[in-house]
């Protein structure tokens, strides 16, 4: 399969799967992750707690209990968040590498499109 080449590319040389290195995909999914509002928000909850209980954030957000566990799930699944039960509880924080990832993911891919060249 072929592979995104460019010179000074860091995609270059990663195996590619459907087309797209891992890399794109991980980025994908974190990126993926903060396609909510109300994942947004519970990132922006825990950045000013050290933790945080379900209930605590499902009281933060105008949707119920339930929905929040799915945007905890999804957080969770992208690695920006952690958990730690507690009892019946799960307590939820901010993963410091995930959050580095997405700083670094985040700062590539506008590194690489904000150039004047990049705009039409």
């Amino acid at each position: 399969m072929s592979r995104i080449k460019s010179s000074g590319d860091t995609l270059v040389g990663e195996e590619l799967k459907a087309g797209f290195s891992d890399r794109l995909y991980r980025q994908a999914s974190l990126f993926k992750a903060l396609a909510h509002p109300a994942r947004l928000a519970i990132l922006y909850h825990l950045s000013e707690m050290e933790s945080c209980m379900t209930g605590d954030v499902a009281g933060e957000l105008p949707l119920s209990r339930t929905t929040v566990g799915q945007h905890l799930k999804e957080l969770r699944g992208a690695g920006l968040i952690k958990g730690t039960v507690e009892g019946v509880r799960k307590n939820y924080c901010l993963s410091p590498s995930g959050i580095k990832a997405l700083k670094v993911a985040s700062e590539e891919l506008l590194s690489r499109i904000d150039t004047e060249e990049a705009y039409c």
